[in-house]
């Protein structure tokens, strides 16, 4: 991948039971205090899941272990890359995310990725304009790595986090 995508900032479990997950990465990671998201709509105006428009929601839980995010998702409804994991092999690590400086880093890496014969699995623009593609890695290890650009804004609500682990 070009310079413009940076190591890996996340890596992101899908799970059935968020509570017992927490409880689970605080005693073997020390990650701590977890921010909650609920309800979090992936809609067709903004998502794809399998090139079609999605139409999915999770809920999601945020921490920080040092200066890597830890990342657990519960599918809640509709069709999504999360229930595709669950029913394949249950809970567990579903992807590493790295990220672009810009949504031109973005797309350049996303076309890299697609051109060394990766799948895009679902991709999509949240609120606050942070766009996210994720890859299909069987071969890395990990089922997915996600490509994110991450504006100013969500970083901010990021750094907040992150500060709320000390």
């Amino acid at each position: 991948m070009s310079t413009s995508v940076r190591t890996p900032v996340q890596i992101a479990w899908v799970t059935r039971d968020l509570d017992a997950t927490e409880t689970a990465l605080t005693a073997l990671l020390g990650a701590r205090k977890w921010v909650r998201m609920p309800d979090v709509h992936f809609g067709p105006e903004s998502c794809t899941y399998r090139g079609a428009p999605a139409d999915y929601v999770a809920d999601i839980s945020l921490s920080y272990v040092g200066d890597m995010q830890v990342e657990l998702i519960r599918p809640v409804r509709g069709d999504n890359i999360y229930d595709d994991f669950l029913r394949a092999g249950g809970t567990g690590l579903h992807h590493i995310c790295i990220t672009a400086d810009d949504p031109v880093a973005f797309a350049a890496a996303l076309a890299q990725a697609e051109a060394e014969g990766a799948e895009v699995v679902t991709r999509g623009v949240m609120p606050g304009g942070m766009e996210f593609a994720y890859v299909s890695a069987p071969d890395a290890g990990v089922p997915y790595i996600e490509i994110a650009y991450i504006p100013d804004e969500i970083k901010s609500f990021f750094d907040y986090i992150k500060q709320e682990q000390v």
